[in-house]
């Protein structure tokens, strides 16, 4: 889609590593000027890289200001800082619950919220959230997770529903387990990563973790004009994993 967004800026939250990183390349080879908002923002590949902490309000608002000033607009914004959380539904307490959902989920709501009278501006508006294999799919030991994320799949819903009129298109992206930095550190701490790496990857039906590149690539159409008459939509990168039930391989 090299050109599909000439003309247009985006915002990518989380943007300085991981799918954020991959997703702020992306959207600049297709066109975009890109402003990352990171709480590390140095060396990100961006036009604009800004430190955010979007559990602060004030520190949102001041970037998304920013932004429109110095790049004169904003018409896609990809909510894509998350952090992550292990363990059943008696693993962390109160304090951790409400951390991780105001990273989560709170951090989304307050990104769009400043963002949306500049994407009401904008003739090719698009929010694209991401969630995750985890809303769609029980996983063990991430009941904290797998509940922010679910929080995220019908936010994007609602905000679809909310916004259409408005001329801005709403939609997630649901990775599976990708081979991330977060999941690096995970299988860095298991007792046998190799082993650990392996049961990741034979529970997705394609036998491998996905790359960040390929969420960069579900995202980068979302976002895209090319995607017009996609809206409230969760596109699932799991290698199959949500939807195909597959028999067990012949020895």
């Amino acid at each position: 889609m090299t050109g599909a967004f000439d003309g247009l800026v985006a915002i990518v939250t989380g943007g300085a590593s991981g799918i954020g990183a991959a997703i702020s390349a992306r959207l600049r080879r297709d066109g975009a000027r890109v402003a990352v908002f990171d709480l590390a923002p140095d060396g990100a590949d961006a036009d604009l890289a800004v430190r955010v902490d979007v559990t602060d309000d004030a520190s949102v608002r001041a970037g998304v200001a920013r932004v429109a000033a110095e790049l004169g607009r904003i018409d896609v914004v990809v909510n894509n800082a998350g952090i992550g959380a292990q363990g059943d539904v008696a693993a962390n307490d109160d304090a951790e619950w409400h951390r991780v959902f105001d990273v989560n989920v709170l951090g989304m709501v307050r990104v769009a919220r400043a963002a949306l009278p500049h994407l009401r501006e904008s003739p090719a508006a698009a929010i694209v959230n991401t969630s995750s294999i985890a809303a769609t799919a029980g996983l063990p030991q991430r009941a904290l997770y797998s509940a922010t994320k679910g929080a995220v799949l019908s936010l994007t819903r609602a905000m679809a529903a909310d916004h259409l009129a408005e001329g801005i298109r709403v939609n997630a992206v649901n990775p599976g387990t990708a081979d991330t930095p977060w999941i690096g550190r995970l299988l860095a701490s298991a007792d046998d990563p190799a082993a650990e790496r392996a049961a990741l990857e034979a529970r997705q039906p394609h036998g491998r973790l996905v790359s960040a590149d390929e969420v960069a690539d579900a995202v980068a159409y979302l976002a895209s004009p090319a995607a017009g008459s996609t809206t409230g939509i969760a596109l699932a990168v799991d290698g199959g994993m949500d939807g195909l039930r597959l028999r067990p391989r012949a020895d």
